[in-house]
């Protein structure tokens, strides 16, 4: 044993966990080796300190962004980490207090998903000072892609040749197996074959595509190696660990090899090291799934996940902004609810994917679902499907940007930007934790030409920018992005400043005038400060009568009380007790 001894109900809460996962024979020598990675762990330097504020916060804002969706691409050559970082002081610095960067370490497919090697960064990206520098300034996210890895990576190479220390890193299954019900998130086939250096055929499980290979945690060896490298992420000052498609972790023949007890165990058993290593330390699971299946990643409130992704929120908005019924939205948000004070949901309604469609699953019906996919063929986009267990295909989400799925071209132009900024008020009302899409932020449209050129659906929602255009557009007054860009911020300073965003505030939506208005009331859970949002889902005007007096805290300006007329998506962040301490 290491000479790390943390305290005994540390050591009982990891030795349990590893008996839920792991034969007991295994159970002692995987110990031995977890604590070895603390006791390291112990003696070196862990990044950087801590943000001053707690991630649980109003003033926590979350900007998602790949390395290199702005760049420079005149001379002098700049990498596109510095740039980043340029754009993030110049533009962002009192706006937002947390990136998460999407992986930027070395990869063959899959925009980053595919990793060749954990602990390195894409050397056309930058290096880990460009890192560290971006951590000195705001809180970092790194991404945890420890479903699977690259084909092309030396884990692979070396598990092909037979090495004995990566024998059993990934998974492998007969082709006879019988894995009808396995549920699958793609329509590609799920074992690939594969020769090893000996001329032996296997077949290797790879949930998303030929090129990334599903890890094997039936070996615990793998489970060392992959907490070795969140203790790595930790060490270059990761706050925030975002657990990617974690629901597949763990495999069984003869089961759905989804959300299986012991992916559950992993996930807990990730969260109790992090507890002794760096307890500040989040982690956030990312499971595009139906709600009650999302959200069981919590856990118990206080061992699991701290924060999920709300996967519904984006379709359930959008179908709410295509209807300009506020029903179905305002329901929902009052059935959501957390399990306790340390967990919080990752609200967004962008990001490097496509807006997932299985979330809404028992919510909209397949009338609805159908209207969901038609408005994204209308606007421009494309619908990625899902292979499901009878051979059939289903939509699995659509591809575009949130701008363009909000943009209803029969509409006047200047509701354009009003309709957008509209749905990403609603979402940073809601109790949580927002996360803003560079490319929502800025207000980008359709990448088509990406799209086109590649071949792949989810690029339209990654285009390059280039640094110099982006400022021009974003600095030429009334130009759709300067509109868009300009609005947001003011969004989330006011948001930043107000304790009744706190994720633990309470939260109660209304429908009203006949669901063409959307009203969401939050209280800050200790100063009691409440804000009553109002949000026009109409393109005419609502008259909203019996609205307190207040201050409008998006334009500054007071109202009296009374009746309280919205233009067409128009919304309102009234404080209403603004005088009360």
């Amino acid at each position: 044993m290491s000479a790390f001894t943390p305290n005994t109900t540390t050591f009982e809460r990891i030795r349990s966990l590893l008996h839920e996962i792991y034969e007991p024979a295994q159970v002692e020598e995987t110990l031995k080796a977890i604590y070895e990675l603390l006791d390291s762990f112990q003696n070196l330097p862990q990044g950087h300190a801590q943000s001053t504020s707690p991630y649980l916060s109003e003033r926590s804002i979350t900007l998602i962004t790949y390395g290199d969706t702005v760049r420079r691409t005149g001379e002098p050559h700049e990498p596109p980490l510095q740039t980043l970082h340029r754009f993030l002081r110049e533009r962002l610095q009192k706006v937002i207090d947390t990136v998460h960067i999407l992986p930027f370490y070395p990869w063959s497919s899959d925009d980053g998903f595919s990793v060749i090697d954990y602990k390195a960064v894409d050397p056309t990206l930058g290096d880990w000072p460009d890192i560290e520098n971006i951590g000195a300034d705001f809180r970092l996210m790194f991404d945890a892609v420890i479903n699977h890895a690259s084909a092309q990576g030396e884990w692979f190479a070396r598990f092909l040749k037979g090495d004995p220390a990566f024998r059993r890193r990934f998974f492998v299954e007969s082709p006879e197996t019988d894995l009808s019900g396995v549920t699958r998130p793609r329509t590609s086939p799920l074992l690939t074959p594969f020769i090893r250096k000996d001329g032996e055929v296997i077949h290797v499980w790879t949930t998303f595509s030929a090129d990334q290979v599903d890890l094997d945690y039936r070996d615990p060896a793998t489970l060392v190696a992959i907490l070795e490298v969140i203790l790595f992420y930790v060490r270059k000052g990761a706050q925030v660990l975002r657990l990617d498609a974690i629901a597949y972790m763990w495999k069984e023949a003869h089961t759905a090899c989804i959300h299986l007890p012991q992916t559950h165990a992993l996930i807990r058993l990730m969260r109790a090291v992090l507890d002794v290593a760096a307890p500040k330390v989040t982690l956030i699971t990312e499971t595009n799934v139906p709600h009650a299946e999302n959200i069981s990643y919590w856990g118990g409130g206080t061992d699991e996940a701290q924060l999920v992704y709300n996967f519904t929120l984006p379709p359930l908005l959008l179908h709410t902004l295509l209807t300009r019924q506020a029903n179905h939205l305002a329901a929902w948000i009052n059935t959501l609810k957390t399990p306790s004070a340390q967990t919080a949901f990752f609200n967004f309604t962008a990001s490097h994917d496509g807006i997932g469609v299985r979330p809404v699953e028992g919510i909209l019906n397949g009338e609805q679902l159908r209207g969901l996919v038609n408005l994204a063929l209308e606007r421009g986009g494309r619908v990625s499907y899902k292979r499901n267990p009878d051979g059939s295909d289903s939509p699995y989400e659509l591809n575009l940007t949130y701008v363009d799925a909000c943009i209803d071209a029969t509409e006047p132009i200047e509701f354009h930007v009003r309709r957008f900024l509209l749905s990403q008020g609603v979402m940073l009302t809601l109790a949580g934790v927002p996360a803003i899409y560079l490319h929502s932020l800025v207000g980008s449209h359709n990448d088509l030409e990406g799209m086109i050129q590649s071949g792949i659906n989810r690029r339209i929602n990654r285009a390059k920018l280039d640094f110099d255009q982006l400022i021009v557009e974003l600095e030429t007054p009334g130009s759709f992005r300067a509109r868009v860009f300009e609005q947001y911020c003011n969004m989330l300073r006011v948001r930043r400043a107000c304790s009744a965003f706190h994720p633990a505030g309470a939260q109660e939506a209304h429908s009203l005038n006949d669901d063409h208005v959307l009203a969401l009331e939050r209280t800050a859970p200790e100063t009691g400060e409440k804000v009553l949002a109002l949000f026009n889902l109409s393109g005419q005007d609502q008259a909203l009568t019996g609205i307190p007096s207040g201050l409008n805290l998006l334009t500054g300006v007071p109202f009296s009380g009374g009746t309280l007329t919205l233009a067409a998506y128009e919304m309102c962040w009234l404080q209403v007790n603004r005088h009360q301490p």
